[in-house]
């Protein structure tokens, strides 16, 4: 059950260039129903998230071109709690702008930090870990996050390696991290999985007010430095001008090399959510349901010897495939995309060299 002192962050400014082409500029994936349930990804971790916390205690960071589509795809959501950025900074940043805004509101608060477009199909068990986290963050000067267990040794993902002899555990069930490891490759990946004491970072964040302030302090200081001088600005005609001005000037840093990187109060819960981050086709049809021949099909298609695809067509047009395997094939009406599934992590490549809009 939640109290007036949660709060949470939705972090949606980013343009999902890895779903090129059906994520465009004008419309990123987490705006967009992929999984086809009758919810956009954005509005599934909306409605998620407030059964930690009310309407109003929840807010939306993103790019200030995506004001009109939060505003119609989250209806419940305060004006005033769309915090609009001017141009992409990482996630330091945002954080910052958001504590900052929350701390006026209730200088109480903790607060959990979610991107807009993850999967998580076990909501029950992610709102009990997501209150006992709030609640041990309102108790210690911590940082959490969100650990995944892993089931494969995935290349996409980066891990956190857990202290897991138990003598530094903040309480029962959440753990002392004792690094962050980048998106690794097959082999490193399959003696991460082998070790047992690493889990998926989820980049699902959890600390009360106070303490992401004096980690800030301590280690973004710069960054910290630019948002306070908003106090007196925020909710004010004034704060549009005043962010846009601290943007430009910031610096592009993630909360992961800026502050857990470093900090010596990072922890981790560690679960089993059903959790995915999207991020990929391949994701995609890892989290979808297959056909006989393990395809993953969507629109007027037929598939004749074909095995291990993803395929989607618009509406009006039929598709006919025939001797493929392990492709992607993804037809947006303007634009086709035709990949080999293993060259998926080069899709962003090529989005900057075509348009996306």
């Amino acid at each position: 059950m939640y109290t007036d002192n949660n709060f949470a962050v939705i972090m949606a400014g980013g343009i999902g260039s890895r779903f090129w082409p059906m994520s465009r500029t004008h419309k990123p994936k987490q705006f967009i129903d992929i999984l086809g349930t009758g919810e956009t990804l954005i509005q599934q971790t909306f409605n998620r998230l407030h059964k930690l916390c009310p309407y109003e205690n929840i807010l939306v960071v993103t790019n200030s071109i995506y004001r009109d589509l939060v505003a119609q795809q989250l209806p419940e959501m305060p004006a005033e709690n769309i915090l609009c950025e001017p141009c992409r900074r990482n996630t330091a940043p945002c954080i910052c702008y958001a504590y900052n805004k929350i701390a006026l509101k209730n200088p109480n608060a903790r607060m959990i930090v979610a991107p807009s477009d993850h999967i998580i199909m076990k909501e029950d068990i992610f709102v009990d870990v997501a209150e006992y986290a709030l609640e041990s963050s309102s108790k210690s000067d911590c940082l959490i996050t969100i650990g995944i267990l892993p089931s494969r040794p995935d290349t996409g993902y980066g891990y956190i390696k857990i202290d897991n002899d138990g003598s530094h555990k903040l309480n029962e069930r959440i753990d002392k991290v004792l690094a962050f490891k980048e998106k690794p490759d097959l082999e490193t990946a399959k003696m991460f999985l082998a070790d047992g004491s690493y889990v998926w970072n989820s980049g699902i964040f959890i600390w009360s007010v106070e303490s992401i302030r004096k980690a800030f302090v301590r280690y973004l200081p710069d960054i910290d430095e630019a948002f306070a001088k908003g106090v007196g600005l925020y909710n004010t005609e004034n704060e549009t001008d005043f962010v846009n001005r601290t943007y430009e000037a910031c610096r592009n840093i993630s909360i992961d090399f800026g502050v857990m990187e470093h900090a010596n109060n990072v922890y981790v819960c560690r679960c089993d959510l059903g959790w995915s981050d999207l991020g990929t086709w391949v994701s995609l049809f890892e989290n979808s349901p297959k056909n006989a021949d393990n395809n993953v099909i969507k629109g007027n298609v037929t598939a004749f010897d074909s095995k291990n695809c993803i395929i989607r067509a618009p509406e009006g047009k039929q598709v006919a495939v025939l001797g493929i395997k392990d492709l992607i094939i993804i037809d947006e009406g303007d634009v086709l995309l035709i990949c080999d599934k293993s060259k998926e992590q080069q899709i962003k490549d090529v989005v900057s060299a075509v348009s996306t809009k």
